[in-house]
């Protein structure tokens, strides 16, 4: 039987938490950056302009849904996933803003 070191099994971000040494803190710091990464990602991708009332509970629903890809994320590279879109959206952003102002010079 082949013993599995766990340690090489752990996501970037589970490890630099080092969600194997110390769970409790890891878990948090991970889910806090995965909210984190999702909310940016939500607001420069996909934010509408909403009541506040609205705003909270999809933001509500968002903290909900962080909690069950944390615990994927021990594993799985969801926290580099969400770090890769918040990357391509700011860009994107920046982008956008900069024909924008392009084409008003233009005018």
């Amino acid at each position: 039987m082949e013993i599995v070191d766990i340690n090489d099994r752990l996501s970037f971000f589970a490890a630099l938490f080092k969600v194997q040494e110390n769970s409790t803190v890891g878990m948090w710091m991970l889910y806090l950056t995965i909210v984190l990464l999702c909310v940016i990602v939500f607001k420069l991708g996909f934010a509408k302009k909403l009541p506040l009332a609205k705003s909270a509970i999809i933001y509500l629903f968002l903290i909900l849904g962080c909690t069950v890809l944390t615990f994927f994320a021990v594993f799985l590279p969801i926290t580099e996933g969400l770090v890769v879109a918040a990357l391509i959206l700011i860009i994107y952003k920046i982008r956008l803003h900069q024909s924008k102002k392009q084409a008003k010079s233009e005018m």
